[in-house]
């Protein structure tokens, strides 16, 4: 291994995979086959286990069936089983080597990383014996054969500090050209129910994109004193160092699937290691209604307005010329006006229905369901003004500096009690955000004020026409 030029070999073929090419490659197709199925989204990031695959490869196999591009780079990043250092060790002796053939590594980033930050180096005890990456490659072969490049990182340090430096030096690769792979096991080795229980807090935490968030997550598993668990994440230092890329930016950590090993033939429910699998996109998708399906949605009020109060029947929507954006589902707020003054006002928060079947009840609710006003009469249709707010889908935010007074409604939600606000509220009661998330939170909410802390925060727009 002293050779500069030597590929590295597989170290746990035959043990944590099949060393028979054919056998392998079967077996990962057939995993693939049995993944659930999943949104398309363009993918920045996964995260996966690295265990035998007779235990964490269905796993696995969940995050790597979601990938539908191919990358210019692929980024394998692990925490080293063996030492630690406190710096990171990346292979630039040559490729790596598994029963499926040779994977190319990107020589050039490897050497840019290794001349401009002098805390990364080669380390061969880092890499010889290593599974963590090793076990990734042949999933990533079965999906882009030959035609792919990696970086491969050893994470071996436990320093924050250091930690935060190499997630600096990756900052100029991470974009939407290149794939992070994130490799870690979680809780190892607590029973059955608890495993379940710390490493769900582990998955939760790290939704919250949020370095501090998985750092409290740990901390709080180990003040738990659950029997035998010896770590919650073997892979946390580097699940930090995703988190710190793209920490304080709009992406969405979405769990796909968690299980354990004592959900395996293979596996006992007394000690186990947890395994989950995640994926990392942007959450900035801005939804908008074009203008002709504004139209559309405020003739569906008003045909909808009208044959409520004439013929006291639900009016038939002709949905083939609807948009898809129409059919979603959405919640909205119908008001009415009459000679500029309300009439009423009738809306519905959950968005359950789709959106022109809202819009087709709020209507027949407002006209004749607010009991601040009568009833609207057929004499009174002709000087009715109609107006519509559609709620955008909510988008997840991870502090309240998020928060747009003005521009965004709130939802907040813990446990089974949840509350919301349109953006209006803010303004009317002339609040700031934290009086705005604080109030919506506890009095609306009712959630208990030591719990708002830990709630989930969202955020949406109000499309107002």
């Amino acid at each position: 291994m002293n050779n500069l030029h030597a590929n590295r070999e597989p170290a746990v073929s035959g043990s944590f995979y099949p060393s028979n090419p054919t056998e392998l490659l079967s077996q990962i197709n057939l995993a693939f086959k049995e993944t659930k199925k999943f949104e398309q989204k363009e993918i920045n990031a996964i995260i996966v286990p690295h265990a035998g695959y007779v235990f964490s490869g269905s796993i696995a196999a969940t995050a790597y069936n979601t990938l539908t591009k191919k990358y210019k780079n692929i980024f394998l990043i692990g925490s080293s089983h063996h030492i630690n250092i406190d710096g990171v060790s990346i292979y630039n002796r040559g490729n790596y080597q598994t029963p499926l053939g040779e994977v190319q590594v990107n020589k050039t980033i490897v050497n840019e990383l290794m001349k401009n930050n002098s805390f990364i180096s080669y380390e061969e005890d880092a890499h010889k014996k290593e599974h963590t990456l090793e076990v990734q490659l042949p999933f990533l072969q079965a999906i882009y054969k030959s035609d792919m490049q990696i970086v491969p990182i050893i994470m071996a340090t436990s320093e924050i500090d250091t930690i935060m430096k190499m997630s600096k030096a990756l900052e100029p690769y991470f974009n939407d050209e290149n794939l992070f792979v994130i490799s870690t096991d979680l809780s190892h080795y607590p029973n059955y129910e608890d495993a379940q229980k710390v490493d769900m807090n582990i998955l939760n935490a790290l939704t919250k994109n949020s370095p501090f968030k998985l750092i409290d997550a740990i901390v709080e598993n180990e003040s738990s004193k659950k029997e035998n668990l010896q770590t919650s994440a073997c892979g946390w230092s580097s699940l930090l160092t995703l988190l710190y890329l793209t920490q304080e930016k709009d992406y969405k950590y979405e769990i796909l699937e968690y299980k354990n090993s004592g959900d395996t033939k293979y596996g006992e429910k007394d000690r186990v290691v947890g395994y989950g699998a995640m994926r990392v996109f942007k959450n900035s998708e801005e939804f908008f209604l074009e203008q002709n399906e504004k139209d559309q949605l405020k003739e569906i009020a008003k045909l909808s307005l009208y044959e409520a109060v004439i013929n006291n029947k639900k009016v038939a929507v002709d949905t083939e010329k609807l948009s898809n954006k129409s059919k979603l589902p959405l919640g909205a707020f119908v008001t009415l006006y009459k000679d500029k003054k309300l009439k009423g006002c009738i809306g519905r928060f959950e968005p359950k229905e789709p959106l022109y079947d809202v819009i087709t009840d709020m209507a027949i609710s407002a006209s004749r369901h607010d009991t601040r006003f009568t009833p609207v009469q057929k004499d009174e249709l002709k000087d009715i003004e109609i107006e519509i707010s559609v709620l955008t889908p909510r988008r997840k935010v991870n502090s309240i500096d998020e928060v747009i007074i003005g521009k965004h409604g709130i939802y907040v939600s813990y446990g089974a009690k949840n509350g919301t606000y349109l953006p209006k509220v803010a303004t009317d009661m002339n609040w700031s955000a934290e009086e705005f998330v604080k109030s919506c939170c506890e009095q609306k909410a009712g959630i208990a004020k030591e719990d708002c802390k830990n709630a989930e925060l969202y955020v949406y727009e109000a499309i107002v026409f």
